[in-house]
């Protein structure tokens, strides 16, 4: 890294570090923490910057994994293979490789820009009723310690280790390496289509049920959403690509230069938000693509926005909406951005937000030019209320003392840290706020 002040995606999180460090081998990043620790100084890994919270941050040593990437071993197995990578390597380089070897990642959120490790310590996921999270996914780890030590870990080798460090929030080590359960590869159809916010959560058993991967993006202020319905086609289905300029007008004009456009007039006249959320929820047209299965799930994002997102119980999803409605119209508040809904399966992850029950997300966002703090605290309180955990790497206010009921693994947690930190070598703020 060159400068000498590093800021996040969404400039909501930037830092100082007393050094950079770009560690190009598993060695390397081991001498690095080891050294580090001598000097009494604290360790951060830092990927692509994606998420919101000063998770990443330190004023001790930043350490980068962009030099370790790539795939080092792939071991085809019954479910399709076995695929072990370096912490470093990009989701949107992982998965053309992948391709190419006739492999696919299970399931994959919308942003492919993190790193494959940045991604799973956060806990980030994708939707899919009978899908659980990219950690979900993670069969074996190899882990940096505090010490140096350079330690393997899986359900069979070290399970304590590794059930801490499949979402370890970067409290427990550094990934240095990891081992996915990869899926043959696959085709995806896309079917997006305009519909009612009323209408879609009258039928919502049946959409998330009866699809592969479904979500939907509702309009503040309105009762429009834009429905998206993913399913899972065999690899010799015909493809039927977006067409180059469907995909520009779509994804290039109108999801981002308009979008710039349309939030940066929201941003100096907010009372004309419900006006612009009808029209545009109204522009929308309905599209149906077939592709392959990672350039389905994932979509670019250049607008610069502030997110928080709320796993609630899937039971609980309906009352939260019309909550979060309700507040809207009641404050006065106006927001431009879609409120985005996904759903993943239950997991066994101790610090999963699906750990434990069939869960959907609610993720709310504001340009970052407005005032996201009265939105985001009326949403927080909304999804405490149904007794919703806040995704590790977007904006949230809760600490150890709130979150630990919600975690049944949390205390477990907190001994596998301090068994492998207990000099805290990983710590800084964020980890003391959500940890304790």
């Amino acid at each position: 890294m060159d400068s000498q002040t590093w800021h996040n995606w969404a400039n909501s999180a930037g830092a100082t570090p007393r050094r950079f460090a770009t560690p190009s081998s598993v060695a390397e990043l081991s001498s690095e923490i080891t050294r580090a620790a001598s000097e009494g100084l604290h360790v951060k890994c830092v990927g692509a910057g994606h998420s919101f919270t000063p998770i990443a941050v330190t004023d001790g040593v930043m350490i980068s994994l962009d030099n370790l990437q790539g795939i080092e071993s792939v071991v085809p197995n019954a479910d399709g293979a076995l695929v072990t990578a370096l912490a470093g390597t990009r989701l949107h380089e992982l998965n053309p490789r992948l391709w190419d070897l006739g492999l696919a990642m299970i399931n994959l959120g919308d942003i492919d820009a993190q790193s494959i490790a940045g991604a799973i310590a956060t806990g980030t996921h994708g939707t899919g009723a009978q899908f659980g999270g990219l950690a979900t996914q993670v069969r074996a780890l190899q882990i940096v310690l505090a010490d140096g030590a350079i330690v393997d870990c899986s359900l069979e080798d070290n399970p304590e280790l590794f059930h801490a460090a499949r979402i370890g929030l970067g409290a427990i080590g550094v990934i240095a390496k990891m081992t996915l359960q990869c899926a043959p590869a696959y085709m995806m159809r896309a079917v997006e289509a305009p519909a009612r916010l009323s209408e879609t959560m009258a039928n919502l058993d049946e959409h998330v049920q009866g699809t592969d991967h479904f979500e939907f993006y509702w309009f503040p202020h309105t009762d429009r959403v834009l429905t998206k319905h993913n399913t899972r086609l065999p690899l010799d289905a015909s493809p039927r690509p977006v067409s180059a300029v469907r995909s520009f007008i779509d994804d290039e004009l109108l999801s981002n230069t308009l979008f710039e456009g349309v939030n940066r007039v929201a941003a100096r006249v907010p009372s004309a938000i419900p006006k612009i959320n009808d029209v545009t929820s109204r522009a929308l047209g309905a599209r149906e693509f077939v592709d392959r299965s990672y350039r389905v799930f994932a979509s670019p994002r250049r607008v610069r926005f502030r997110e928080m997102e709320y796993a609630v119980p899937a039971e609980a999803l309906p009352e939260t909406l019309r909550e979060i409605d309700r507040w809207l119209e009641t404050s006065g508040f106006t927001v431009a951005f879609p409120v985005e809904v996904r759903f993943t399966a239950a997991d066994d992850l101790w610090m999963s937000t699906a750990s434990g029950r069939d869960t959907a997300y609610v993720a709310v966002h504001q340009y970052h030019r407005r005032d996201h703090r009265p939105y985001f605290d009326a949403v927080e309180a909304i999804a405490r209320a149904a007794d919703g955990r806040p995704h590790w790497g977007k904006m949230h206010s809760r600490n150890a003392a709130d979150l630990r009921p919600t975690y049944r693994h949390f205390d477990e947690f907190r001994s596998v840290r301090d068994k492998y930190d207990p000099e805290r070598v990983f710590d800084n703020t964020y980890l003391q706020q959500v940890l304790g």
